[in-house]
């Protein structure tokens, strides 16, 4: 049992940020993919198998090597998912149907095994692994649902962006109204709990197409190189605030919420 989650409090920033990895991790593998397949090796599978050894013998949360885990995961997540295509030559609406097949009978199995699937309950070594599996198929749903669309469909990055910021926002709104249910209501917590994993599963699609948009010809054609740096720029700017504010630390907006509004600090008194 660890002392608390080893996951980040979910907020404004956690989007922000998760979004970021997707995009670095969309750009960043096709940069390496078409410079050098040993520097592609090397950092995306060499780095995700680093990054997540740390993070799993780690006792504590860091938003350093959490979001470090997440960036290579990233990068990790966009080589698995184009690697059917690539090498077999399955239509990425097929690959996304079994990522997604694999991802519900993961989900499954972690609910059946701990009972919870929460992101408030990663206190333990094996809840920690679930999470970590969850999110590297999430990865790799997300970035064979943003080929489906841009290319399967004939939609483009563009459209592709606005097709996924709506189904994201859907969950996502649903996810923040309910907040944080109590243990009580079961209903509310099951429903609170698919929104936040659909709205995570989303960010990859969305992140990748805005990323491949502002990369390619197809948008602004600014390379997948100037993207990945200008990304990894706004990453570190964002993960060196949570990790001097300690912002991100699992209930610090509870707790400011309480000291900050009378009658919940009567409440929690």
């Amino acid at each position: 049992m660890f002392a608390g989650p080893k996951v980040p409090e979910v907020f404004l920033v956690f989007w922000v940020v998760k979004l970021l990895t997707t995009g670095i991790g969309e750009t960043a593998a096709d940069f390496m993919g078409t410079s050098s397949l040993v520097l592609a090796g090397v950092v995306g599978v060499g780095g995700f198998f680093l990054a997540l050894w740390l993070q799993l013998r780690a006792e504590t949360y860091h938003p350093i090597r959490y979001w470090v885990t997440v960036l290579m995961v990233a990068v990790f997540g966009t080589m698995i998912a184009d690697g059917p295509h690539v090498a077999l030559g399955t239509p990425y609406y097929v690959d996304s149907a079994i990522y997604l097949v694999l991802l519900v009978a993961l989900l499954r199995w972690w609910k059946r095994s701990e009972g919870t699937l929460s992101v408030h309950s990663i206190t333990t070594a094996r809840r920690e692994r679930f999470y970590w599996g969850t999110v590297l198929l999430t990865f790799g749903l997300g970035t064979a649902l943003g080929d489906t669309t841009a290319q399967n469909l004939h939609l483009g990055f563009a459209w592709s962006i606005v097709v996924f910021a709506v189904l994201m926002l859907i969950p996502l709104g649903i996810w923040a109204a309910l907040g944080r249910p109590s243990t009580g209501s079961a209903g509310s917590a099951a429903v609170s709990v698919a929104t936040f994993w659909g709205a995570y599963s989303l960010t990859r699609p969305l992140g990748a197409s805005i990323a491949d948009w502002m990369a390619t010809k197809q948008g602004l054609g600014w390379g997948t190189g100037p993207v990945t740096l200008v990304g990894l720029i706004l990453f570190a700017l964002l993960v060196g605030y949570v990790a001097v504010t300690h912002s991100d630390v699992e209930g610090a907006h509870a707790a400011h919420d309480r000291d900050t509004d009378p009658e919940r600090k009567e409440v929690a008194a």
